[in-house]
């Protein structure tokens, strides 16, 4: 403080009156901030500042303090500067008019301690954080020493020591508060920067934990209350500020009720599969896998998706099911796997590459719309034959996308599938269900022999108002096997009504109810009767904080394995979700 007080008396009053004139509006608001582009950054003065000047930054918000460090870490990476500036009509936004014009020509032809923007603009209308204040006082005091140090000109009167003395006492509290600010701030920058995990990559995680239940005269005395759980660990790397890439940790030893008939024989089926049973399976108690690894980046308007492993129709295609829908089977969403998204996205998955193309200019009713294709393959890592990334199971899928007015949108899809004997039709990539599928029953999901599949959906959300949204969806698969009696139908459809912030902010509310994924045309009873297997889910998400959520939830499951004769199934759940 010693320095910065010596400094000031040897200055100018024209300097440090125009510099607090300039930053009365953050003085009076400390809070203050002001975007800076990323490719105009300020030009530093002659004097080399670290760039923690862009925004103001309160003492307790860590993203902005994370903001400053990684502009600090990154001083220096790149070429910012800009001839010093020597005559005040070199700034295109000043005129003599101005009320700090004389103030700021003394302090550019008399000191020369000001400089602007890379474009010759000064933005002197522009709000001041207290820590750009910071900086430009300092390096126009270190200017002001230089220049008495040199002799190149007597400078300095009694008249304007007697003035700077004075708005030095009148400014001390202020100043006293300003260097204790950057003070923390520059201990807390450099505690961050010793442990930081690193300057690309940012750590994001879910853990849930699900107590759950099956009801039912047969399917309840089957199965036992269970307490399972799953955690994700995901590193999302950016290079440009605009990319992605997403590496994802999984542990679980969840998986889904066995549902059976009268007999008590099981049915086979994926009805009773919860969003955390995806991923998640009993046999490997909490083993840990990566489950997705994947890159998304911008190539002009056209956004690219590239996946090595786990990648899903979902993560790139618009799936309009608000609410319930949770970033790919996340805990925040529905309870089932069905209420969660058409299952239209659950055919086929691994590794492969999609694009979202837009097009259109859109009008005051139609919206700019969009085009999404994929291609899929669930065994692509496998030199085998028979499989691989064109010859083994895979799933193209295109999209058009498109918006009515402000709060309707729409989504028609189709996917071509190839599937190998043994596999099941809505497999969504998981080879641990590859016999069973995770969503419908098992003869709309077992493929005995080889099989193609054309299927063709229909999925929309219309949000009447910020505390109301409404969406459905409907899918269509024709199947045709490559053995005798293998062809069939496969219909799905659904709806739901959320009602988000509902008690509280942060809350909701969702009731869905459809048929799950059931086959028709078979060629005998035993092959599956056509009965509908009905679902019907409630559940309320009740938000604790920003971090934790509880789930109560009820899944009703009527004529199970598409069979009247087979007694109804209550899942009761409790889900808890921990993001972080």
């Amino acid at each position: 403080m010693s320095n910065l007080l010596w400094k000031s008396l040897v200055v100018s009053p024209a300097v440090l009156g125009a510099t607090l004139l300039v930053s009365t509006t953050a003085i009076a608001a400390p809070n203050a901030s002001t975007e800076v582009s990323t490719t105009e950054q300020p030009v530093a003065v002659e004097v080399a500042q670290p760039e923690i000047v862009a925004q103001a930054a309160p003492a307790n918000n860590d993203s902005k303090v994370l903001d400053q460090v990684n502009r600090y870490s990154n001083e220096g990476k790149t070429n910012n500067s800009l001839s010093q500036v020597t005559s005040v009509s070199q700034f295109s936004d000043v005129q003599p008019t101005d009320w700090a014009f004389q103030a700021l020509q003394s302090l550019v032809e008399r000191y020369g301690c000001i400089a602007g923007y890379p474009n010759g603009t000064y933005r002197g209308n522009r709000a001041l954080t207290r820590y750009e204040f910071a900086a430009g006082l300092n390096a126009c005091l270190d200017r002001v020493n230089e220049l008495i140090a040199t002799a190149t000109a007597d400078l300095v009167t009694k008249q304007d020591l007697a003035t700077l003395q004075r708005l030095q006492e009148e400014f001390s509290a202020e100043l006293a508060t300003l260097r204790g600010r950057v003070d923390a701030l520059e201990a807390r920058t450099a505690e961050l920067e010793a442990n930081q995990f690193s300057t690309t990559t940012k750590l994001v995680g879910e853990a849930i934990f699900a107590v759950s239940d099956v009801f039912g005269s047969n399917s309840g005395e089957t199965n036992n209350t269970v307490f399972q759980d799953r955690v994700r660990l995901g590193l999302q790397t950016s290079f440009t500020g605009r990319d992605v890439l997403t590496t994802r940790l999984t542990a679980s030893n969840s998986s889904a009720f066995n549902l059976v008939n009268d007999a008590g024989a099981s049915l086979g089926s994926s009805e009773a599969t919860q969003t955390f049973n995806i991923g998640g399976n009993a046999a490997r108690n909490n083993g840990v896998e990566i489950d997705r690894l994947t890159y998304e980046a911008p190539l002009g308007p056209v956004q690219v998706y590239l996946a090595a492993a786990g990648g899903k129709h979902s993560h790139y295609a618009a799936v309009n099911n608000p609410y319930f829908f949770d970033k790919t089977d996340g805990g925040n969403g529905a309870l089932s796997s069905f209420s969660s998204e058409n299952p239209i996205y659950r055919i086929g998955g691994g590794a492969g590459i999609a694009f979202n193309i837009p097009f259109g200019q859109g009008g005051s009713i139609i919206k700019p719309s969009s085009i999404t294709v994929g291609y899929l393959a669930s065994e692509a890592d496998s030199p085998t034959s028979g499989e691989g990334l064109f010859n083994g199971n895979y799933a193209a899928l295109g999209q058009l996308n498109f918006g009515i007015g402000d709060r309707l949108a729409v989504a028609a899809t189709y996917v071509h599938s190839y599937n190998g004997a043994g596999s099941a039709l809505f497999d969504n990539g998981e080879q641990d269900n590859i016999a069973t599928g995770v969503v419908g029953t098992s003869f709309a999901n077992t493929l005995p022999n080889a099989s193609s599949s054309n299927s063709y959906g229909l999925s929309a959300a219309f949000r009447p108002s910020d505390k109301l949204s409404i969406s459905g969806f409907i899918s269509y698969t024709d199947v045709t096997g490559f053995g005798a009696g293998d062809d069939r139908e496969v219909w799905s459809y659904g709806g739901g009504i959320a009602l988000p912030d509902f008690g509280k902010r942060g809350n909701v509310l969702g009731i869905f109810g459809g048929v799950q994924p059931y086959s028709i045309g078979r060629f005998s009873v035993s092959q599956g009767n056509n009965d509908l297997p009905f679902q019907v889910e409630g559940f309320y998400k009740y938000r604790v904080s920003d971090n934790i959520s509880i789930t109560p939830g009820v899944i009703w499951l009527s004529s199970p394995g598409q069979n009247d004769d087979n007694d109804d199934a209550f899942i009761g759940t409790l889900r808890t979700t921990f993001t972080f």
